[in-house]
């Protein structure tokens, strides 16, 4: 199973091909290269270590809220 997550532009390199993200607190470097153009702010869906395509908030936000939603669920089943 493979999984893509939202995260959000915090900063890019000059060149334009790496970026900074910022996933829920975590920070990490990834590759812009599949993408024409990428801001700081934008949202983008990131596997392993690729920038895969944009998202616009709304769907950044919803999709943030369900893995939030699907993680309170699994520690509520915890014993």
């Amino acid at each position: 199973m493979c999984l893509a997550l939202p995260a959000r532009v915090i900063d890019i390199d000059p060149s334009r091909h790496h970026g900074t993200v910022d996933m829920g607190g975590v920070r990490k470097q990834v590759s812009l290269a599949l993408l024409d153009h990428v801001d700081v702010g934008d949202h983008v869906i990131v596997h392993v270590g690729y920038a895969l395509t944009r998202l616009d908030e709304d769907e950044a936000q919803a999709t943030l809220a369900l893995f939030a939603r699907m993680a309170d669920e699994a520690q509520a089943d915890k014993p």
